[in-house]
């Protein structure tokens, strides 16, 4: 069921404000700001930024800012280094894990890389979403954009740009349900997200080994290159990463430095900061479920 329309407007305020927070918390780390700090930035009492945050991050800021740390950034990519080993090593290409969906990527075929979409339908809509607004666009085969906008001027004009001879359709009807699926998750969903992108034969398989990373993972861009087989192409690794047309479902989001540093985000560091730290309290809410079951 779809939030109703004064609720996802919410939704994106509760965002700008704790991406706000998340920024200061991110900038002024070594200083370990305390809670009153943070809800000063913000322009909030004490008492109502600890309820929003929490009720957004499911955690409270400060052991959110746990999860900020370069150390704890550091365990996880060795966590999913020894994952993305097994994987190759098997040659198997496992789904990424979203939550409890499965994502499904196909590339579209040469001939109708170079017709950018001709004969194609395309539905299109804009979105809010706990980490802001998001343009969403789907095909019959599957969504085949997703970007996170801080502006919604041009956002078309991008789609189109991208698939230049379909037919675009903005219907916000279709694409709600979409976005349901993604950011509302149930326990109950078994059917997969298909993913229709258009790209190189390199871009693709950087996109699928993308998939592979674990929900609350993290990986290196060397890393992925050499889960790929292709240990000497990390530079050109990360360029397929920031061309990344899906974003979220092709979790370029969990890509990081070696050193534990963030990196880059096509769509800013700010939202990547948020969407690593909201992943990963909500995967170490899941570990201790799993480890409270066979205790």
């Amino acid at each position: 069921m779809s939030l109703p329309p004064a609720e996802n407007h919410r939704n994106t305020e509760t965002y700008a404000q704790i991406a706000r927070a998340i920024a200061f918390m991110r900038a002024n780390h070594r200083d370990r700001p305390d809670l009153s700090a943070i809800a000063r930035h913000v322009h909030l009492s004490d008492h109502h930024f600890q309820r929003l945050f929490t009720r957004w991050a499911g955690i409270s800021p400060k052991r959110f800012s746990q999860y900020l740390t370069v150390e704890y950034a550091k365990s996880r990519i060795a966590d999913t280094a020894s994952l993305l080993d097994l994987t190759h090593d098997s040659g198997l290409s496992s789904p990424g894990r979203l939550h409890d969906l499965f994502v499904n990527l196909e590339a579209v075929s040469p001939g109708e890389f170079k017709a950018g979409g001709k004969g194609l339908k395309v539905w299109h809509g804009v979105h809010d979403t706990p980490f802001g607004r998001c343009s969403i666009a789907a095909t019959a085969r599957g969504i085949c954009h997703l970007h996170f906008l801080d502006d919604e001027d041009g956002a078309e004009e991008r789609l189109r740009s991208e698939w230049f001879n379909a037919e675009i359709v903005r219907d916000r009807t279709v694409t709600q349900d979409i976005c349901d699926r993604i950011f509302q998750p149930t326990a109950s969903a078994t059917e997969p997200l298909n993913v229709l992108v258009k790209g190189t034969n390199f871009q693709i398989q950087v996109w699928r080994a993308l998939l592979n990373i674990p929900f609350g993972g993290l990986a290196t861009y060397q890393g992925l290159a050499a889960s790929m087989g292709r240990p000497t192409a990390a530079r050109a690794v990360g360029t397929a990463i920031g061309r990344n047309p899906v974003g979220y479902l092709i979790p370029c989001h969990r890509i990081i430095r070696g050193s534990g540093e963030l990196g880059g985000y096509r769509w800013g560091v700010d939202r990547k900061t948020a969407l690593l730290g909201w992943e990963a309290s909500r995967h170490s809410a899941t570990e201790a479920q799993d480890r409270q079951s066979f205790s």
